[in-house]
């Protein structure tokens, strides 16, 4: 579907990345919905906001097409606030209108209407997001029931795993309805780590924010940082300094690696061979300690900044990042060689945790894990912002969707951003790295869509009077994907959970903001 088939007036909205935005009644927001869909589009992100001092709501749906990224608004009265529902034609829309709900106080008509992330933690007449909540005052939650689905027949039982888990992973409840080891069903419910992250934007400055979208979701701090910027930038009709979108393309491809690496490492690890959880652990432990020396910090927190970078990269430091990007290739390749030929890690790979591309398309499987499911979406090759549209990306996929095929995308992913790290490196150009953001219009908006290493993360910010934020809204590729894990798991046995869950890393932090 191309921007003109739309029967709806569409507005650019500046940027780096291709973005149209347009206002919609409610029988066009779901007719362009299947419409879309129809055509092959997918949703990229669903949210709601309140209009200040109007006592009115929005909900905003983005879109991709041939062309890009449709923004569609529709407006929703406070006296009977509900919307159109649209999980029947994008399934992974389901726990973004609940968050919607849960939030704001926004209902879509139709679909699930259990509560996602109330947790407890507010009373059920209160919305955290509308603009008279009062974030000092203690709010007295109330205890709510989360009534999972029951599965019943002779020999099944349930497994809850969670929410609170061994080690250090982040909180997330699991139920499991299997018959011997075979898993029936999974249900997933998450919410546990909303932090408030979208009410804090609100009382901060377009500038200041920056810190905070860095900290959304700590693996990926340099997607985040970008995306908001991004979004800051195209608000302020501001672009930054050659040189600084360089190193942040620089920036993005060391986050993809080590995140890759520390993946490899503990599939491996899950699957028995802790040789490999100890060579992948040393290669990503040397890489955080270069972005320590080279940037200040390991996992190159506030790296990015509205304006630019933070930093600049002296000649010692590139002669360093080159001399990794050697030592990183060679070790890779052989460990590579090593899981191809490991019959044990093999019989544990492949055909685990498969998800088909009928079903990946379907659902809206995206980032890495869609890839390896056969779904052809990479940001920086189908709408390369600088300097993307000028390093030929070579993307990575594969058809058969299962551990082995996520552990295959992730090496040819390193490989590449090794190639990439390179070329940037050589064609560093030469100019400033920072510039003073000049402060946006009230009224303005501005969209960042930036693909990291999980998958592509948006942020959407609307400015409020002198360079405040009237709102942002961050959203993580986990939230198409982690509904594609309860699918995966059906007739895998109950220990082969840990691996399959490992081989999409899916964000808990990121995803339930």
């Amino acid at each position: 579907m191309q921007i003109e088939d739309f029967p709806v007036e569409l507005s650019p909205v500046p940027g780096a990345m291709p973005v149209w935005r347009g206002g919609v009644d409610a029988a066009q927001w779901r007719s362009l919905a299947e419409q879309v869909r129809g055509k092959g589009g997918r949703l990229v992100a669903l949210w709601a906001s309140e209009i200040p001092g109007r006592h009115a709501f929005e909900v905003h749906m983005a879109l991709t097409v041939r062309s890009g990224l449709v923004w569609l608004t529709l407006p929703v009265p406070a006296q009977r606030p509900e919307f159109p529902g649209v999980a029947d034609v994008f399934p992974a829309a389901d726990r973004m209108q609940r968050a919607a709900f849960d939030l704001l106080g926004v209902r879509a008509e139709g679909g699930d209407a259990r509560q996602w992330l109330r947790q407890g933690a507010w009373a059920a007449h209160e919305f955290p997001l509308r603009k008279g909540f009062d974030v000092a005052a203690t709010h007295q939650g109330s205890a709510e029931h989360y009534p999972f689905v029951t599965v019943r027949g002779d020999g099944v039982h349930e497994i809850p795993v969670g929410p609170v888990h061994a080690g250090t992973i982040e909180p997330g409840h699991f139920r499991f309805s299997i018959v011997g080891e075979r898993v029936l069903r999974l249900e997933e419910r998450l919410g546990y780590k909303h932090k408030g992250v979208e009410k804090l934007f609100e009382s901060m400055s377009i500038v200041d924010a920056a810190r905070l979208a860095g900290r959304v979701s700590g693996d990926s701090t340099v997607a985040y940082g970008w995306a908001y910027c991004m979004a800051a930038e195209g608000a302020a009709f501001f672009t930054p300094p050659e040189r600084a979108q360089w190193l942040r393309a620089l920036l993005l491809e060391r986050e993809r690696i080590a995140n890759h690496l520390g993946d490899l490492g503990f599939l491996s690890n899950d699957a028995g061979l802790a040789f490999g959880l100890a060579q992948f652990s040393r290669l990503k432990e040397d890489m955080l300690r270069l972005n320590h020396t080279v940037f200040g910090h390991r996992y190159l927190m506030d790296a990015i900044v509205p304006g630019g970078v933070a930093g600049d990269i002296d000649s010692a430091g590139a002669q360093a990042m080159r001399a990794e990007v050697g030592a990183l290739r060679t070790a890779v390749r052989s460990l590579r060689v090593i899981f191809d030929e490991h019959p044990g890690l093999q019989d544990r790979f492949i055909g685990a945790g498969r998800v088909a591309p009928d079903l990946a398309d379907r659902l809206g499987l995206c980032g890495l894990a869609g890839r390896a499911s056969g779904m052809s979406w990479d940001l920086r090759t189908q709408f390369p912002p600088t300097p993307y549209d000028s390093l030929d990306v070579r993307m990575a996929t594969h058809r058969n969707g299962d551990v082995a095929a996520r552990v295959t995308v992730r090496f040819d992913e390193i490989l590449e951003s090794l190639d990439l790290c390179w070329v940037i490196l050589d064609r560093l150009p030469h100019s400033e790295i920072r510039a003073s953001l000049p402060l946006p219009a009230e009224g303005s908006v501005g969209l960042g869509w930036v693909e990291g290493w999980r998958g592509e993360v948006l942020v959407a910010l609307e400015t409020g009077p002198g360079g405040s934020l009237a709102r942002v809204h961050p959203h993580d590729p986990s939230w198409q994907n982690w509904p594609l894990l309860e699918h995966a798991v059906i007739g895998n046995i109950v220990p082969d959970f840990p691996l399959i869950n490992k081989s999409f890393n899916l964000s808990y932090s990121g995803v339930d903001l």
